[in-house]
């Protein structure tokens, strides 16, 4: 899918124009990045990934600084714990994807393994998919989480929130990308009803607190 692009910004622009026209990244949800020789590339925010140009990428220094481009996601802390702590992790996928979010509002039986396996592929290919527990999006304690994940995580679900996938490549991690979300269907639709989860009223609270402190900028709070 992106082995046509030799640029680095070229095959993630297109990598995330792949995930959107596969409806895995509703309006301006989602961020990727990619580590190369330069530094690290990243999606901008505000930007929905359907129209992503190599031109309009951000480059980050590895302590997240930006070196050229448009500000980055929010996320930027979460992808730069991901690289730092899981093995191979050169690209970074982060989705809103339907039934990856739906599962990531369940209470699974064990946290540490929240996608059943019901097909040899989704255990070939993705392995256990931990459920990290609810942290604010586009904070420092969202990226906490993931320093306690084993190291060999191919997938894991933010709770409330959404999957994160990595990959020795672009197209290692897209193709987990598309499995999760197909796995987590499956899930849907053979599990017996799973327990769901809700934000609690504090953590609405602070969200619209947020909200409405960034009503003035729209660019500062999307992903």
């Amino acid at each position: 899918m992106t082995g046509l692009h030799t640029d680095p910004a070229a095959a993630l622009a297109a990598a995330g124009r792949h995930l959107a026209a596969l409806g895995l990244s509703p309006g301006t949800s989602g961020n990727l990045s990619l580590r190369t020789a330069d530094g690290i590339l990243v999606t901008p925010t505000g930007r929905p990934l359907a129209a992503l140009e190599a031109s309009g990428l951000s480059l980050l220094d590895p302590g997240g600084r930006v070196r050229t481009g448009p500000p980055p996601t929010k996320e930027v802390p979460l992808h730069l714990a991901v690289h730092d702590r899981l093995a191979g992790a050169a690209a970074v996928v982060h989705l809103h994807s339907t039934y990856a979010v739906a599962l990531a509002c369940t209470e699974p039986d064990d946290p540490d393994d929240a996608l059943i396996p019901f097909t040899p592929y989704a255990v070939m290919r993705l392995g256990r998919v931990p459920l990290l527990p609810y942290a604010h999006p586009g904070t420092p304690e969202l990226a906490d989480g993931v320093r306690h994940l084993p190291e060999d995580t191919a997938a894991f679900l933010l709770a409330q929130h959404g999957p994160v996938i990595v990959g020795r490549d672009l197209d290692e991690a897209v193709g987990r990308a598309v499995e999760l979300e197909q796995a987590c269907r499956l899930q849907f639709a053979l599990a017996p009803a799973p327990r769901v989860r809700t934000l609690t009223p504090a953590q609405r609270a602070h969200l619209t607190t947020r909200t409405r402190r960034t009503a003035g900028n729209p660019t500062e709070d999307p992903e």
